[in-house]
């Protein structure tokens, strides 16, 4: 048995700054930082553009980034969640800085402040077009100054422990259910570990794999939302995932799809259909810099209405020296693939990309469980609404990490020790005998959720999904009562929790909001802030 005082799992932007800013306050608070894969992969990783934050004031100010936020959450965003994040933002950004992040400058020497779609101001701190991976490597890097931050890499987190597992029933109306730790799966051993500390945090990020075209790592399988889910933890707004309009497609195929960032359209691209001719300004008068979930939609039916598998975007105008420095990955990729963006259009898709909803939290990531925080792309803040604004997901991460931390800090020492925890039971399950079951399954469910429940939706898409959806959960949980857990099982059981999840919420919304368009509900409202499960 594994004993800390907080328990994180998951090793973004989320929970290594909180896991930062805990250990420098409290040197002695044990903190064991679990992570799926490696500690460079997640989803912060794989952010391009950068992170969204009021830094010259001579232009920008807090009242316009709150305006934008709410612009494009569509009416159902927590003003007071995003109040807070916009004008903490900038703090935490600073702390960045100064913990190693560096974020690119112009000729001036001033932060080369980039422009995204919804933003009425220049307010994107970025490095290069790999932003993400930049603040991964400056939040590594600072973790490592503190003993007492423990990271466990290569640890699968299967389930929370709750008094569920002390053998008292819970319901989702149980008003005290109160968190333990973990069971996590050891994938070099292939053993089951407990993990049992005073306080857990969920940062396990998004759920993209879901659909067949995602820009997500394949380690977005929604973890921490569907172990939440079981748990008997509240969910909220599921049905809003984010198409981001522009993947690099490529009739390959690729797992991931390739993010051509939102940047690029703030550089100046135009977005164009094949036959080359400019068609955002029947959609937006922002035109190539609406909103993601405009612009999503408005690629979608161009391509449906003439039949393409893709459209373009158009950087040939702009300037080489200028757009290679940018985005020098984007450029790099594109002429793998035998396209140079200053001679060629691009042909880009819309791909998921993220997660607006999740594990309901409040101001202080406090989750319906005790002892049980969350924070980033696993949870429902109310920051987003009903689509996310460009680079706000990083600034949240950072935000909220440091807020968690504040509110721990108050509470962790008259929190008692977690009575005995039992290991996990395997006793009548044997090794899974056919493979194939789990990877039909999976590319069945992508199918499921990419032909019924994408960026357009209608009531009987839906209700054909949430039929097919539970014969996959059935088949599931037979294999999962009678085989030895893995990873590839336990990816596949959160995704189909996952995936009804989503149909669920967007059976429940009347109407069309932002990344939820459902075509018999074109124009009518529901006056419905969240959506709850």
């Amino acid at each position: 048995m594994n004993k800390s005082d907080v328990l994180v799992i998951g090793g973004g932007v989320a929970g290594l700054s909180f896991a930062i800013w805990l250990a420098d306050q409290r040197k002695d608070l044990q903190i064991t930082v679990l992570t799926k894969a490696n500690s460079a992969e997640s989803n912060t990783s794989y952010a391009q553009g950068g992170v969204a934050a009021v830094w010259d004031e001579n232009v920008d100010d807090f009242k316009k980034h709150i305006e934008d936020t709410l612009d494009a959450g569509d009416g159902i965003c927590h003003e007071d969640i995003v109040k807070i994040v916009v004008e903490e933002g900038p703090k935490r950004v600073q702390e960045i800085i100064e913990w190693g992040a560096r974020f690119d400058k112009n000729k001036a020497g001033n932060y080369d402040l980039g422009r995204e779609g919804g933003h009425s101001e220049n307010r994107i701190l970025h490095f290069k077009d790999i932003t993400g991976w930049e603040i991964q490597r400056t939040l590594i890097e600072k973790s490592k100054e503190y003993d007492n931050i423990t990271f466990l890499e290569h640890y699968f987190a299967i389930n929370i422990i709750t008094q569920h597992h002390l053998g008292r029933l819970t319901t989702r109306l149980t008003p005290d259910i109160e968190c333990y730790g973990a069971y996590a799966l050891n994938k070099k051993t292939n053993s089951i570990e407990t993990f049992v500390a005073k306080v857990t945090v969920l940062a396990t990020g998004g759920a993209g794999q879901v659909y067949k075209s995602t820009t997500n790592p394949t380690i977005a399988t929604g973890d921490g939302i569907a172990m939440m889910y079981r748990a008997k933890g509240r969910v909220a707004n599921m049905e809003f995932m984010q198409f981001h309009p522009t993947s690099l497609y490529n009739p390959a195929g690729e797992n991931p799809s390739f993010l051509v960032s939102e940047a690029v359209r703030g550089y100046g691209a135009i977005l164009r259909t094949a036959d080359g001719a400019e068609f955002m300004d029947r959609y937006d008068e922002r035109k190539s810099l609406a909103p993601r979930d405009i612009v999503a939609r408005a690629i979608d039916n161009e391509m449906k209405i003439r039949g393409d598998e893709f459209v373009y975007l158009d950087c040939t105008h702009l300037d080489p020296e200028g757009f290679e420095n940018h985005f020098p990955n984007i450029t790099k990729k594109c002429k793998s693939l035998g396209i140079d963006p200053m001679k060629d259009f691009i042909p880009v898709v819309p791909a998921c990309h993220y997660t607006c909803g999740g594990i309901n939290v409040d101001e202080y990531g406090r989750s319906s469980i005790k002892y049980l925080y969350a924070a980033g792309e696993c949870t429902h803040t109310g920051l987003h609404g009903a689509n996310r604004l460009a680079s706000n997901s990083l600034l949240e991460g950072l935000v909220y990490g440091q807020r968690m931390a504040l509110d721990i800090l108050k509470v962790i020492d008259e929190i008692e020790n977690p009575p005995h925890i039992p290991n996990w039971d395997a006793e009548g399950t044997t090794e899974p005998r056919e493979m194939v079951l789990l990877t039909q399954s999976l590319k069945e469910l992508k199918e499921i959720m990419s032909s019924y429940v994408g960026i357009v939706r209608t009531d009987v898409r839906l209700k054909r999904a949430l039929d097919r959806l539970f014969l996959l959960h059935q088949e599931t949980e037979l294999l999962y009562n009678s085989t030895i857990i893995s990873p590839q099982l336990c990816e596949l059981r959160n995704l189909i929790t996952i995936s009804y999840l989503i149909t669920r919420s967007a059976a429940m919304r009347k109407e069309s909001r932002g990344l939820h368009y459902n075509t018999d509900y074109p124009n009518q409202f529901d006056y419905r802030q969240d959506t709850l499960l």
